[in-house]
C-alpha cells in the first residue's frame, strides 16, 4: 500500500475519512461523485443518539442510488487514483521537457 506522503492533500482527506468512518472504496467513490465534503461526514454519521438517521455507509449508498439509479460501474481506490494522477503528471513533465529540448524546424524561433 502506498504511503500517505504520496497521496495529494485533497485525496488524503478522503483517505482519512475512509479509515475514520469505516467506509469501503465504493462508498468513498460514491460520496466523491455526489460532491460530499470529507470534513463534514461527521454531521451525517449516526451517533446512536439519533435513531432516525441511517448509518453513514447506508446513507451514502441510498443517496447515490436515488440520484444515479445504479451502483458505480468501476470502483477505484484513493491509492489507484493518486497513482494515476502521479503517472499522468510525470508523463506531462516528460513531454514538456522533450518538447522544450527539440530545436525548431527550418530556422523558426520563438
Amino acid at each position: 500500500m502506498p504511503q500517505k506522503n504520496f497521496i495529494p492533500q485533497r485525496l488524503r482527506l478522503w483517505f482519512d475519512a475512509r479509515k475514520k468512518y469505516h467506509l469501503s472504496h465504493a462508498q468513498i467513490q460514491m460520496a466523491r461523485e455526489l460532491g460530499m465534503n470529507p470534513e463534514r461526514l461527521g454531521k451525517l454519521n449516526n451517533h446512536r443518539q439519533e435513531p432516525w438517521k441511517l448509518p453513514l455507509p447506508l446513507f451514502i449508498e441510498k443517496l447515490y442510488l436515488k440520484r444515479k439509479g445504479r451502483p458505480p460501474l468501476l470502483v477505484r481506490s484513493i491509492e489507484e487514483i493518486a497513482k494515476e494522477e502521479r503517472t499522468k503528471k510525470e508523463s506531462r513533465k516528460k513531454f514538456q521537457s522533450e518538447k522544450s529540448n527539440t530545436p525548431f524546424p527550418d530556422g523558426l524561433s520563438d
